[in-house]
């Protein structure tokens, strides 16, 4: 437990700390955090699940079709969750609002911290590469569409005039077009087809790629900088669903579908991770559940501080007794 706080937690916050700073002190702004985040997503991260995944084999992928299906089950029906409860339970709030709560409280933003936690715990391995790959998808190809989808839907049922009706499909397309979609799904099929990738091709993705997780968290930092936090019901509810229901369910699931135990504790940290910032990009960009959302972003990655050891404690105490 020492080895994962000094070893995943504490760089963790530093690195965030150090773009939190910069920030406050006006070296970098959230123009400049989505600059980088643009170099994570459509270039680092892409490159390190590529690299990472073309190195496995076809036993690799046929053991995690359980791991597939946990994390698309499990984390979408927390995504769902999380819009019903935000819509029904909040009358303020629009099918918009609940759907953006979704898109935060219900996605851990894999994409920015997914290496940088589970490599420093697990170790440098495809395993862990796959994991944050499958993760990936499910937010990226299946939440995200369904997330728009349910916000567009509402803002056309409040204003007709104020969006046009879009083809359903089109969110879905668009983010299989993203590298970090698509870059993972090309490295499964070409190693389905047996592909042997060569060494000497590694090190050409791996400069890139190592720059995936210092460049995502000090992003992240000054991120928060540009945060102004309060706390309101919301907020603390949608951290706990976020932090404790999301892991909780993966666990549960991991272990009534007889989940490899290492792969078990992966995607329980995983599923820990704060919530995604594609969320908050998302609701900027819509006026949407602004203020909230980064709020209770702000709250969850300080909560992660402390939850992400408890869930490892907590997932090997369970496997300990089944």
């Amino acid at each position: 437990m020492l080895h994962i706080i000094l070893y995943a937690i504490v760089p963790i916050v530093v690195v965030m700390l150090a773009g939190y700073i910069s920030g406050k002190k006006g070296a970098f702004n959230g123009d400049d955090a989505k600059k980088f985040n643009k170099v994570v997503l459509d270039y680092a991260l892409p490159a390190a699940l590529f690299v990472s995944i073309i190195q496995a084999s076809r036993e690799d992928l046929a053991k995690d079709l359980k791991l597939t299906l946990v994390s698309l089950i499990g984390i979408m029906g927390c995504f769902m969750l999380v819009y019903f409860v935000f819509k029904y339970c909040f009358k303020k709030n629009t099918g918009a609002d609940a759907a953006v709560s979704a898109l935060i409280s219900g996605s851990p933003t894999i994409g920015f911290l997914g290496f940088a936690v589970l490599e420093p715990i697990f170790g440098t391995t495809p395993a862990v590469a796959l994991v944050v790959a499958i993760v990936g998808i499910v937010v990226n190809a299946v939440g995200i569409p369904v997330g728009l989808s349910l916000m567009n839907a509402s803002l056309e049922k409040q204003n007709p005039n104020a969006t046009k009706k879009v083809n359903p499909f089109k969110p879905v397309l668009h983010a299989l077009a993203q590298p970090v979609a698509w870059a993972p799904i090309l490295a499964v099929v070409l190693v389905l087809c047996g592909l042997k990738w060569p060494d000497w091709l590694s090190p050409s993705f791996d400069l890139i790629a190592k720059a995936n997780a210092s460049m995502a968290v000090f992003s992240a930092g000054i991120t928060l900088s540009a945060i102004k936090f309060s706390i309101n019901w919301q907020v603390i509810l949608g951290s706990i669903m976020k932090m404790i229901m999301m892991p909780l369910v993966i666990l549960i699931l991991g272990i009534l579908f007889h989940m490899d135990p290492f792969n078990i504790k992966m995607l329980v940290v995983a599923a820990a991770l704060p919530p995604a910032f594609s969320g908050i990009i998302i609701a900027d960009e819509n006026d949407t559940y602004v203020a909230t959302g980064t709020s209770s972003l702000t709250l969850s990655v300080i909560l992660f501080v402390g939850f992400c050891p408890l869930w490892i404690w907590l997932t090997d105490m369970a496997l300990a007794s089944f």
